[in-house]
């Protein structure tokens, strides 16, 4: 058997896409700031003594029924972080391992045997086992059980089997030879079978409300639209959290949380460019670090509504990305141009494609071939994502001169997305984001036809051929071609116009300490919160 790496790859988060601004929208509005701080204040000191409390001020609420199968924001999963674990994280360094000690391939590089830790115990004082793996990812093969991870786990060829050896140890055997296989069995977070064994929705059940992971910490308290409260994992098999309580308050009001953080309420936040400039950082005893996650902010064009590639293309034409990222993100360390699907981080990512760079006697030609010189079109973005919202602008601007106009629609962020998966919806471009795998194959479910995030609501046989070919391709050289032509194709169709790769900056009080072993990461901001430390 061959020992899979552990060092060495790029940047990640598995092909549960997290959409949107990944500023998920939920709960209510917090109101006043006056009134919104105090309050909170209140809530804190409940949740738990400050002294022994980290506080971290996210954007949405995770709502009451997070779960392993169903749930793929970013909230939601930085809930599950927090209360289960998975086999392992594929991340900058490579494979970090969790419930797992080790994953071997088979000579053939069909079957991946993973061999488990027998010294995890469930919140509950149950044993972990390889009965709860089985459960977990048969649950997440189910197609009516709309799991975030069905569509890599299962192929037109067939289905991934998962077997149980023994209480220790687990095999995944593929349908045919995929380069990507390690990756797809990362980051699933595994539930306990005891518990969820006979319940019939994994999306709305009373477990859900009181989970019992094998995570650094067990919730301990919700609050909808204000808190989630953590208490340690005293058993924690990688040892207890030094900090006794995690708190998540839910504040949506950007203003409201940079005073939040600004006087010592929360401990951590994450910031845009142009709000961290107006912080006295050393006055408030915080400090910014910035990481990349290889996420792409996009606009998609919806081809059932606008069908004409001419008139997609002269949209695309009369934009300069540039532009529009330096008024975002003030400096250009504060992000990268891509010019594809791909982020600029990612060694199959290629800058050989049309990359529609501002030309606005071109875009002019291409409306009047298109037999729409004067098309009025409907923009929708997250309202309360500063980002998206100050790029909606400047793209109305920006079309404006071309002879095109457009109508700006800011809604709630989870409606958006509800919105752009039905191709009757009456938006004929939207901004979102991703943060996808490290390996391109786990891009196919935002491009494929019919694959559940393809939001364009295209069918190109030869993008579905090219993902295919991708996917079981061994050589690194063919590969690399092969997805060079998918990034070719894509951009030719006119439909994804990549905006920027922004890095992401975490605020935090200097009091938190431990934050270069508890590992920034894509989506959930720490790979470990245990490593965690108050001074």
């Amino acid at each position: 058997m061959k020992k899979l790496f552990t060092k060495g790859a790029a940047v990640l988060l598995t092909s549960f896409l997290v959409l949107g601004g990944l500023t998920a929208c939920g709960g209510k509005d917090p109101g006043a700031e006056s009134e919104t701080t105090s309050a909170a204040s209140a809530e804190t000191t409940k949740a738990g003594d400050t002294a022994s409390t980290f506080t971290y001020a996210i954007a949405g609420d995770p709502g009451a029924n997070v779960n392993v199968i169903t749930t793929s924001d970013r909230f939601g999963l930085m809930t599950l972080k927090m209360i289960y674990s998975p086999l392992y994280m594929y991340n900058a360094d490579g494979i970090n391992y969790f419930l797992a000690k080790s994953i071997e391939a088979s000579d053939d590089n069909l079957t991946y045997t993973v061999h488990l830790r027998d010294d995890v115990t469930w919140s509950d004082g149950e044993k972990f086992t390889a009965d709860d793996v089985v459960f977990t990812f048969e649950a997440m093969e189910k197609e009516e059980n709309v799991g975030w991870a069905y569509s890599q786990l299962v192929f037109p060829e067939g289905a991934v089997k998962v077997a149980k050896v023994d209480d220790y140890t687990v095999t995944f055997t593929m349908p045919f030879v995929n380069a990507a296989a390690e990756e797809l069995f990362s980051q699933i977070f595994i539930m306990p079978k005891h518990m969820y064994e006979n319940v019939t929705s994994f999306e709305n059940n009373e477990v859900n409300t009181k989970p019992v992971g094998t995570g650094p910490y067990v919730m301990s308290e919700y609050s909808p639209g204000s808190y989630v409260k953590f208490t340690k994992n005293e058993n924690y098999f990688l040892g207890a959290p030094s900090i006794d309580n995690i708190v998540y308050r839910i504040i949506e009001n950007e203003n409201t949380a940079m005073t939040a953080i600004q006087s010592g309420e929360v401990d951590a936040w994450i910031g845009t460019p142009a709000q961290v400039e107006q912080m006295n950082l050393e006055a408030n005893n915080l400090t910014v670090i910035p990481y990349q996650e290889g996420r792409v902010g996009y606009m998609m064009v919806n081809a059932k509504r606008v069908p004409d590639e001419n008139l997609r293309k002269a949209i695309f034409y009369a934009l300069d990305k540039k532009a529009i990222a330096d008024a975002v993100f003030l400096d250009s360390a504060n992000y990268e141009l891509p010019w594809s699907f791909m982020p600029p981080n990612s060694e199959y990512f290629t800058e050989n494609v049309e990359k529609y760079e501002q030309d606005l006697e071109k875009s002019k030609e291409l409306l009047a071939a298109s037999g729409n010189p004067s098309p009025e079109l409907t923009l929708a973005y997250s309202a309360t994502d500063s980002i998206q919202s100050t790029t909606a602008i400047l793209v109305q601007e920006q079309l404006q001169k071309a002879g095109i106009k457009v109508n700006l629609s800011g809604v709630d962020a989870t409606a958006l997305s509800q919105q752009m998966k039905k191709e009757d919806n009456s938006y004929d471009l939207y901004f979102g984001g991703y943060i996808m795998g490290i390996d391109p194959d786990t891009f196919g479910s935002l491009f494929e036809t019919g694959a559940p995030s393809n939001y364009m609501h295209y069918d190109y046989p030869e993008i579905n051929d090219l993902f295919s070919q991708g996917r079981k391709e061994t050589d690194q050289a063919k590969r690399k071609e092969i997805y060079t032509q998918l990034q070719q194709k894509i951009q030719d169709t006119g439909c994804f116009y990549p905006l920027y790769s922004n890095k992401r900056l975490l605020v935090v009080s200097k009091r938190i300490s431990g934050i270069e072993d508890a590992k920034l990461v894509p989506v959930y901001t720490f790979e470990d919160t245990s490593k965690l430390k108050i001074k």
